[in-house]
């Protein structure tokens, strides 16, 4: 008689997330209905154009949405079986930096200039784990050895000014893992590098999640970063997630058509075009979206249903999901 294991459960499961942002304006819907799970050590990449959602959905996450615009008026956010969403805002302190952390996306404005580098690494540790002085001193030196900055002991009690865009970002990805975070979420993290110093910082994200495990969220509009670090991929677009699929799954066969642009987009070295592929149109206004699909107004495949419904989503392989009416 033989038994077969139990599935195991996601580590972080997000169900129908939902932030808008409140203006006399009126409503923006920056992330209307959003949903995915994570797994245990797995690196989901998050992509789409600038102003789709993805680091509104990230702040989500971690309830630090600006307020009192913007608000989360909906969805659950379960991490290993606890949700986010009904915890007071001291449970949720307890939570931040220690079961869930955030590198941000511009480290020459997330460091305080007014405090030294390694103060600031400490923060999360003397908030979660309070230790002696000597004690907290060793952990920091120890992560920023760990993120390869030369003379951690030294480096230490530098302020940010006295570091390069590289090594900032690198003292950053030492303040997230501080306390050893169960999901990691990386905002951009190398946007504003030059290439051979992003690939260095993804060299060291990935190190960093094989050796401990943690699962990381990484948030880009680089498709190369995406296929050089993900496991997963989830394609967002207008406040919601319209693909995801495996790694290879998306780029051998994307489903649809806006993430067929997205890579075809994407200029191959050695291959000569006329002209680069691109995606017609612009996004749409999220005060006031369209009634159907949201990308129908740029689609050169919509059928009428497309301008008239939204589409439900669809496993079009195993893991492989989309909304889109060409295949619903």
């Amino acid at each position: 008689m033989t038994s077969s294991a139990a599935p195991q459960s996601p580590l972080l499961s997000v169900e129908d997330l939902k932030t808008y942002f409140f203006s006399p304006r009126g409503v923006v819907k920056a992330v209307d209905g959003v949903s995915f799970t994570l797994n245990r050590g797995e690196i989901v990449g998050l992509v789409g154009e600038s102003g789709c959602g993805k680091s509104i959905t990230s702040l989500a996450l971690m309830r630090l949405v600006p307020q009192p615009a913007g608000k989360i008026v909906g969805g659950r956010v379960m991490l290993a079986g606890r949700d986010l969403m009904t915890l007071s805002e001291e449970e949720m302190r307890g939570v931040r930096g220690k079961r869930l952390a955030m590198i941000l996306q511009d480290p020459m404005v997330s460091l305080d200039p007014l405090f030294r580098v390694g103060d600031q690494i400490a923060e999360a540790i003397r908030y979660h784990e309070p230790a002696s002085k000597k004690t907290l001193r060793e952990r920091v030196v120890e992560l920023l050895r760990k993120v390869k900055v030369p003379s951690p002991e030294v480096r230490a009690d530098d302020y940010p000014f006295q570091f390069s865009g590289g090594m900032s970002q690198r003292c950053l990805i030492a303040a997230g893992i501080s306390c050893r975070p169960d999901v990691l979420i990386a905002d951009e993290p190398t946007t504003a590098l030059d290439v051979t110093i992003q690939a260095q910082i993804l060299r060291l994200l990935r190190d960093i999640q094989e050796e401990s495990g943690t699962a990381v969220i990484l948030i880009t509009h680089d498709l190369a970063v995406v296929a050089q670090l993900c496991h997963r991929v989830l394609v967002m677009y207008a406040g919601r997630i319209i693909e995801q699929a495996g790694i290879y799954d998306l780029f051998e066969n994307p489903a649809h058509p806006y993430a067929q642009g997205l890579i075809r987009s994407v200029p191959v070295l050695g291959r000569r075009v006329p002209e680069l592929f691109t995606i017609e149109g612009q996004p749409p206004n999220l005060m006031n979206p369209p009634v159907g699909c949201s990308f129908a107004p740029r689609c050169d495949r919509k059928k009428e249903i497309c301008e008239k419904q939204y589409p439900n989503e669809t496993e079009i392989a195993p893991g492989h999901k989309v909304r889109c009416w060409l295949y619903g």
